[in-house]
């Protein structure tokens, strides 16, 4: 097969891991999401993927619910065709899941902030499905008979590294976009208890309705006259009008027995 197993032809523009060397993924998401590949993969095979990715032969991701398509130049003309399936859940698990992380606040806040806390893992285990797919049904359009190819590692590679940058991806992977998501999260937000006042028939009022400062709960309170001096202290008028005006405060509140 003319070709195959030869050195890749180079690309321009390919899409390039960022790391030159060492692990590929710094968030625990997508960390997490590597460990898997390698627990499962031919380490070899891994390692070709990882010289794919930083060399830039992935030529294009596209990431749909249940579906990653991608496309690799390989040492043939015509480039690779990547399939990467995962089960998508439905409307009705996805309102499941939703209401769970609405219910645990930190969650929420989190994702509200565009950060994947590490115990939603656990909340998606809690109701018998995975958020990391445990099974990748995979395949390439390559002759190789390994599994996963380079080719196919190299998108894996890359793959988990978009997680570093966007941890929503994993979610929209699973069928739920960051919209979507957000967007419920707003939703389940509790609404305020309104101000409970306890309310007193009309019948009952009637009698001090109209009195000055009448409220739900009446109180009585201590008189406290309005002494000149503090009146005066408090709103001083203009020149020796405060003199003139004294004896008229007297006046509006005589001392009471």
């Amino acid at each position: 097969m003319p070709g195959w197993g030869g050195r890749p032809i180079k690309v321009e523009g390919g899409l390039r891991a960022r790391t030159a060397r060492g692990s590929i993924g710094s968030q625990w998401w997508s960390r997490r999401f590597i460990d898997i590949l390698e627990r499962v993969c031919d380490k070899g095979r891994l390692g070709r993927g990882r010289a794919y990715a930083r060399g830039g032969q992935v030529l294009s991701i596209d990431l749909s619910p249940g579906l990653v398509a991608a496309s690799v130049q390989g040492s043939r003309r015509e480039p690779y065709t990547i399939k990467i399936r995962i089960e998508a859940y439905g409307e009705q698990r996805w309102a499941e899941l939703t209401e769970a992380i609405a219910g645990q606040a930190v969650y929420r806040a989190m994702l509200l902030a565009g950060e994947m806390p590490q115990e939603i893992e656990e909340l998606f285990a809690a109701r018998g499905v995975d958020l990391f797919p445990r099974d990748l049904d995979m395949d390439c359009t390559c002759p190789d008979w390994g599994f996963p190819c380079k080719h196919l590692s190299a998108v894996l590679y890359l793959l988990a590294e978009s997680f570093d940058d966007d941890p929503f991806l994993v979610l929209a992977w699973r069928g739920r976009t960051k919209e979507q998501l957000l967007g419920s999260l707003a939703d389940e937000e509790p609404e305020p208890e309104p101000l409970l006042v306890s309310d007193v028939p009309f019948a009952d009022r009637l009698s001090d309705f109209y009195a000055p400062g009448a409220s739900v709960r009446r109180q009585e309170r201590p008189h406290v006259a309005a002494t000149p001096g503090l009146l005066l202290r408090l709103f001083p008028p203009p020149g020796d009008l405060g003199r003139r005006l004294a004896p008229l405060y007297e006046q509006l509140d005589p001392p009471r027995s």
